[in-house]
Parts: structure tokens; C-alpha cells; sequence
């Protein structure tokens, strides 16, 4: 009799001590990434790329879907609505630090739990081939002309935008800021000569500067670009202009903190993939990973710069 209650007792205990391994292993199905625009993009890309070897690190498949609307809102609203179990992640875009002061996102960064950046890319001024030879030569004509350069972004109050801002503040001109939706439309509009230049990425306007199509005057980075090291920076010509762009990787809020390191570390691990590398590479995209605390601050750090300028631009909901 004793024997049989003490094989009761450890059957229970060894049942107890399974489920309590089942529920700590971590992942135990698919993870999901959400990107919150169009196939085919930056974004899009440094997403696929990551994920490609997801299986490898986490033992189970990581599937990237596009979510696109609301200038990111939709998709992003999914992730801030999932549980917190990590199983569903996103791209987060920098705009999260600002969005919500300006009325397109009803979310900021505090309602999402951050894991890691991945990808920091500089805005660059770029016009159509022949038109400007230098920086200096477009700020003389701007100031020749106030107003009569129109620079296309890819929308009001997004990172592109403030860049231009930024731009147009520190060399003393006054510019016509053209929003389109997206930077794709902008670079289109800008070789149909719809608009004098476009302040998107170096990795967006990569093909159609090598093709000889624009023309990148400069670079809004603190360092000069990979693929374009011939092209200066702002800074080096006397500007006090460091205008990125960055894309990171987080969940909704509230995710645990070892279910974050399992992510961490993963994610790591992808990014040093020969593949992923050189995909982003190839593409002009800079690879920048920060660590979960140092993603944190980045995205603080870059909100408060750029709280001045949307100010500015009186973009800010009033209070």
C-alpha cells in the first residue's frame, strides 16, 4: 500500500515537473513579424532577411506578413493587441517615438516591449542628374529662391519630412515640402521632374544614382555610406545635420523578460548570418545592432531631438 501511494506521489511529481518544463520551453510554434507596410521595401527586406534563418536559431519557423495602412498603424495596432507571449513580434519604426504626439498613431514605444535594433539607414539629399553639382550650389539657389525648391518625402510628419526640415533650418533656406506616400512615389516624382529632390534613404535611391539616373549630394549620417563613399556627409560640410532612420524589433507590452533574452539572442545570432549580411549589403542598408537597453535609448534619444522640429512644423496635437 505504501509502495503504491509513493509511486501515486512521484507519477504526480514527474507529471507536475513536465508541465511546468512544457510551459517554460519557449518557442514552442511559429513566430510571426510583422511588417506594418508593403512588400518590397526596407523594411520589408531587412525583416526577410532576418527570418530566413529563424528556424535555425529558435527551432521554429519565422514568418514575416505585411500589414501596411495608417502609415504603419494598422499592423502596428495588431502587435500592440497581441498577447504577450512573444509570438507575435514587428518591425518598429522610429516615427513610434513621435507619431502619437501628432495624432497618427494612438501608441508610442511605451506600448511595446523592445528586443533589439537591426538597421540604421541616413537620409541623403538627393536630386536629379545634372541639376545641382554640389550642397552649396542647391542651398545658393535656394536661397535665391525661397521656397521654389520642392523636396519630396514620404509624409507629412514622418522621419523623411524632418529630415528635410532639419536640413532646410541648419543652411538658413526656406523649402516646399512635397508628401508622398511612401519614398518610391517621392524618387518617381523626382525623376519626372514633378519635384527638385527627394530626403529618403541612401539605400532607396541606390539604383537610380548608380544608373545615373539623380544625383546624392549628400549624406545625412554621421559617417559617409558603405556603397557611396565618395558622397560627404552634412557634417563634414560645416552642417549640424544627423538625420536616421532605424528599424528595430519588439513585441506588444508586457512581454517576460526571459522570453525577451530567448529572442535576443536569437535574433543575434541571425543577424551575423553570412546571408543576411549580404543581403542587406548589396541593398545599401546598415546593418546597426544595439542591444535591448541601447535600443531603448536610441529611440529616446531620437524622439526628444526631433520634438524641436515637429514643433516647428506645427505637427505637435496641442495639449
Amino acid at each position: 500500500m505504501h509502495k503504491r501511494i509513493f509511486g501515486i506521489i512521484l507519477l504526480m511529481s514527474f507529471l507536475v515537473a513536465m508541465g511546468i518544463s512544457a510551459q517554460a520551453k519557449f518557442p514552442t510554434k511559429p513566430i510571426k513579424i510583422i511588417v506594418p507596410w508593403n512588400a518590397g521595401g526596407g523594411t520589408d527586406a531587412v525583416a526577410r532577411a532576418l527570418a530566413r534563418s529563424g528556424e535555425k536559431y529558435l527551432g521554429v519557423p519565422v514568418v514575416v506578413e505585411n500589414k501596411p495602412g495608417g502609415s504603419g498603424a494598422v499592423g502596428l495596432a495588431e502587435v500592440v493587441q497581441a498577447a504577450p507571449d512573444g509570438y507575435t513580434l514587428a518591425i518598429l519604426p522610429v516615427e513610434l517615438g513621435f507619431m502619437d504626439k501628432t495624432g497618427v498613431y494612438p501608441f508610442g514605444f511605451k506600448d511595446f516591449t523592445p528586443i533589439m535594433n537591426l538597421n540604421t539607414d541616413p537620409a541623403a539629399l538627393t536630386v536629379k542628374a545634372g541639376r545641382f553639382k554640389s550642397v552649396q550650389e542647391f542651398i545658393a539657389y535656394a536661397k535665391a529662391n525661397p521656397g521654389k525648391l520642392k523636396v519630396g518625402h514620404s509624409g507629412t510628419g514622418l522621419l523623411w519630412h524632418l529630415a528635410a526640415a532639419v536640413f532646410a533650418k541648419e543652411a538658413g533656406i526656406t523649402l516646399t515640402y512635397v508628401p508622398f506616400d511612401g519614398a518610391a512615389p517621392a524618387i518617381a516624382a523626382l525623376i519626372g521632374n514633378q519635384i527638385d529632390a527627394v530626403t529618403v534613404s541612401g539605400a532607396e535611391v541606390q539604383s537610380q544614382v548608380k544608373a545615373g539616373e539623380l544625383t546624392m549630394l549628400a549624406c545625412m549620417g554621421d559617417k559617409r555610406l558603405a556603397n557611396f563613399p565618395q558622397i560627404p556627409t552634412l557634417m563634414e560640410l560645416g552642417y549640424k545635420v544627423n538625420i536616421s532612420t532605424f528599424r528595430g524589433i519588439g513585441g506588444p507590452k508586457g512581454l517576460p523578460a526571459d522570453r525577451v533574452t530567448i529572442l535576443h539572442d536569437a535574433f543575434k545570432k541571425m543577424m551575423e548570418e553570412p546571408e543576411f549580411i549580404e543581403t542587406l549589403n548589396k541593398m545599401g542598408l546598415g546593418i546597426d545592432y544595439r542591444s535591448t537597453a541601447d535600443y531603448k535609448k536610441l529611440a529616446d534619444d531620437t524622439a526628444a531631438a526631433l520634438e524641436p522640429v515637429l514643433t516647428e512644423l506645427g505637427l505637435l496635437r496641442k495639449k
